[in-house]
């Protein structure tokens, strides 16, 4: 049975915006790429969008909450969200070589360093 309470908590509910969470992130650094891992449980490849504008990085998703046909729910904390973290890149990133990868939950970042950022040797060369 609905009581009064019930029907306002649901509707005030309906009209709010899903809430918005900064996923817990890693971050690793090689002498050939930084590679990030995002947390973002529950976000398939197809909910989750990667952008880069000018050097800023941008990780976006939507987690939408299960619909439980077969039963009436009486209370709920497993609910859609939005998953939103940005990132400032630095000039030594490889724009063009940037592959995003996604597994049970945790979206893998591979930002490779531009060639001419990694290190190098020199070879030394005699003078006659």
């Amino acid at each position: 049975m609905t009581t009064l309470t019930d029907i306002q908590t649901k509707r005030s509910e309906q009209e709010q915006k899903l809430p918005v969470f900064a996923p817990a992130t890693d971050v690793y650094e090689t002498t050939k790429e930084i590679v990030l891992f995002v947390d973002v449980p529950g976000v398939t490849p197809d909910q989750i969008d990667v952008s880069l504008e000018n050097r800023t990085l941008t990780i976006s998703a939507r987690r939408t909450a299960p619909d439980q046909v077969e039963h009436k729910a009486v209370h709920r904390e497993f609910g859609s969200v939005e998953y939103r973290r940005t990132f400032t890149l630095t000039k030594d990133v490889d724009r063009n070589g940037i592959v995003a990868r996604i597994k049970n939950g945790v979206l893998r970042l591979s930002l490779p360093k531009a060639a001419e950022t990694q290190p190098r040797r020199i070879e030394v060369q005699s003078e006659a």
